[in-house]
C-alpha cells in the first residue's frame, strides 16, 4: 500500500496550495467581514479547470478523479473554508448528480457550463422541518400534463442565490410507493423558474463569504423532462451522492486542521513571551504535536475513503469514519489554535479566528457526527 501522490496529483496540489496562499488568502478576510461572495476567485478557479476536476473530457471536464478534487479542496481549506466548500457544493452536489444520473440532453444542457466554473448549482435536499431525517421530506410535485408544479421549501442550500447560480436539482415527493412510503424524486428548477424564490442569505456564524439561503416553490412549474434520473429514485440518487460529498468533506476538514497547524507555528515562532518564541515551551511543542497527528490521521481516512471509491469496493462506512473523524478533528484543531493564539486568536485579523467559526458546521453539514456514527454502526451489522 503507497500513500505517495502521483506526479499528476502531486502537480496540482502544489498548484493549488499555491493559489490558495497567493490569490484567496488576501482578499479572503475582507469578504469574510463584509460576508459577500468572492466571485473574482471563483473566476479564476473556473480557469483553473478546478470546477471541472472529476468530469470526463467530453462535457467540459479536466478527465481527473475524485480524489484529485479532494486534494484541491484540503488546500483551499488550509487557507479559507468558504472558498473551500463553494468548490466542494458545486462540484459533489450541484454537477455531479447531473453527470451520475442525468439524460444525454441534460447533460449536454447543464454540464460545460457548471464544469467551468461560469455557472453554479444547487442541492436541495434539506428542508425547515427536515435535515437528517430527510425521509420525511415535505416537498411535492405533481405531474400536470406535461409539467411537474412543485410546493414546498428548502433550507440551507448551498451556492443557491449567486449571480451566477443556474439551477437548484430539488427533492420532493412525486407519490407514494406500493409500501405506502413516500416516492422520491429529484427535479431540475432553473434559476429564475416562476414561483421559485430565493430567500436572502442567512447570516451565518461562519463560512461567511459562501452562499447558502431558503428556498421556496409556489406552484413552482417545470418541464416534465426536467426529472433527474428515473422516478422515485430520488432517495437512493441523494444517497449515493452523499457518500461521495462526505469524502470531500473530509477532506476539506483536513485542510481547516492543517491549517491551524500552519499558523500555530508561524505565531509560535514570532510571539515571544519571558525572553523567548512561546515555541520553546514544551507545552505549545505538545499541542502543535497533537494537532498534527490528528491532521495526519484523518488525512489517511480520506485517502483510503477515496482509494475504495476510485476502485469500485464498498465505501460508505469508511467515509462515515472518514467525514465523522476529521470534521472531529477540525474542532478539536481550531480549538487548541485559538487558544495557542491568546487573546489574538480572538481577533478577526488572525485566521485561526476565522477556522474556529468555520469548523463547527462541518460535524453538521452533510450528515451530523451522530448520522455518521449511525452509519459505521448498520454497516456493523448492528
Amino acid at each position: 500500500m503507497d500513500f505517495r501522490l502521483s506526479e499528476e496529483h502531486q502537480a496540482l496540489r502544489d498548484s493549488v496550495r499555491d493559489f490558495a496562499r497567493e490569490v484567496v488568502a488576501p482578499v479572503i478576510a475582507e469578504h469574510y467581514e463584509q460576508h459577500t461572495f468572492p466571485y473574482e476567485v471563483i473566476r479564476q478557479m473556473g480557469k483553473m479547470g478546478l470546477f471541472g476536476l472529476p468530469f470526463a473530457e467530453e462535457y467540459g471536464g479536466m478527465g481527473g478523479d475524485y480524489f484529485a478534487l479532494c486534494l484541491a479542496l484540503e488546500e483551499l481549506a488550509r487557507v479559507d473554508s468558504s472558498v473551500a466548500i463553494t468548490l466542494e457544493a458545486a462540484v459533489s452536489l450541484g454537477a455531479m448528480p447531473i453527470y451520475r444520473f442525468g439524460t444525454d440532453e441534460q447533460k449536454a444542457r447543464w454540464l460545460p457550463k457548471l464544469l467551468s466554473g461560469e455557472a453554479l448549482a444547487g442541492f436541495g435536499l434539506t428542508e425547515p422541518g427536515t435535515g437528517s431525517d430527510a425521509g420525511g421530506t415535505e416537498t411535492r410535485a405533481v405531474l400536470d400534463g406535461d409539467e411537474w408544479v412543485i410546493n414546498g421549501s428548502k433550507a440551507f442550500i448551498t451556492n443557491s442565490g449567486t449571480d451566477i447560480t443556474a439551477l437548484v436539482t430539488v427533492t420532493a415527493v412525486t407519490g407514494t410507493r406500493p409500501d405506502g412510503a413516500k416516492e422520491l424524486s429529484t427535479i431540475i428548477v432553473p434559476s429564475g423558474t416562476p414561483g421559485f424564490t430565493v430567500a436572502p442569505g442567512y447570516s451565518k456564524v461562519g463560512w461567511t463569504a459562501s452562499d447558502t439561503h431558503e428556498l421556496t416553490f409556489d406552484d413552482c412549474r417545470v418541464p416534465a423532462e426536467n426529472l433527474l434520473g428515473e422516478r422515485g429514485r430520488g432517495f437512493a440518487q441523494f444517497l449515493r451522492i452523499l457518500d461521495e460529498g462526505r469524502i470531500a468533506i473530509a477532506a476539506l476538514a483536513v485542510g481547516l486542521a492543517q491549517g491551524c497547524v500552519d499558523e500555530s507555528i508561524k505565531y509560535a515562532r514570532e510571539r515571544h513571551a519571558f525572553g523567548q518564541p512561546i515555541g520553546n515551551y514544551q507545552a505549545i511543542q505538545f499541542k502543535v504535536a497533537d494537532m498534527e497527528m490528528k491532521a495526519h490521521t484523518a488525512r489517511l481516512a480520506y485517502y483510503d475513503a477515496a482509494a475504495r471509491m476510485l476502485a469500485g469496493e464498498p465505501f460508505k462506512r469508511q467515509a462515515a469514519i472518514a467525514k465523522l473523524h476529521a470534521s472531529t478533528i477540525a474542532v478539536d484543531n481550531a480549538r487548541e489554535a485559538t487558544q495557542i493564539h491568546g487573546g489574538y486568536g480572538f481577533m478577526n485579523e488572525y485566521p485561526v479566528a476565522r477556522f474556529w467559526r468555520d469548523s463547527k458546521i462541518l460535524e453538521i453539514g452533510e450528515g451530523t457526527s451522530e448520522v455518521q456514527r449511525m452509519i459505521i454502526a448498520r454497516d456493523l451489522g448492528m
